[in-house]
């Protein structure tokens, strides 16, 4: 059996992505919506790196969720079927209640796919309402920022 997507790296974390059939328009370009998902299942893959765990089950233990409050593209090319590529999660900023995840997705010859900006908003999980980055999630979230920085090309194929 042949995984559609699993974690390539972890510094930088990179996930390794083939293109579904199933994903794609009859002229065989990914459907836009399809990207959300894509963006989505990375970040969760990442939490669940962060906290070595089921990233939902992690939250809830810690009380709190993620739910988007804002999701930007910016996209560079198309993408197909079978084709593969790579998506790089860097943390661009944390501020008191919301961060922002950043997400380029690379072809295996360099060129950029498209860029994702994902930006969470932290809630307390039962009452649906903000609260500040959980410090269990900000500490997480700086460590893997400062590990990157120290080396910045580590996990680089």
């Amino acid at each position: 059996m042949i995984s559609t997507e699993y974690v390539a790296g972890t510094h930088p974390f990179v996930v390794r992505r083939r293109v579904r059939w199933g994903e794609c328009d009859p002229a065989g370009v990914v459907y836009t919506a399809s990207f959300s998902d894509y963006v989505i299942s990375f970040a969760e893959l990442f939490y669940g790196f962060l906290f070595d765990g089921a990233p939902q089950a992690v939250k809830n233990h810690h009380g709190f969720g993620t739910p988007t409050r804002a999701l930007e593209f910016d996209f560079r090319r198309s993408l197909r079927p079978d084709e593969t590529f790579d998506a790089t999660v860097e943390v661009e900023v944390i501020r008191t209640r919301t961060f922002t995840l950043v997400i380029t997705a690379r072809m295996a010859d360099g060129e950029t796919a498209f860029i994702a900006r994902l930006t969470p908003v932290c809630i307390r999980r039962h009452e649906r309402e903000s609260i500040e980055v959980p410090a269990v999630l900000r500490h997480a979230l700086e460590q893997y920022r400062s590990r990157c920085a120290e080396h910045p090309h580590a996990g680089e194929t």
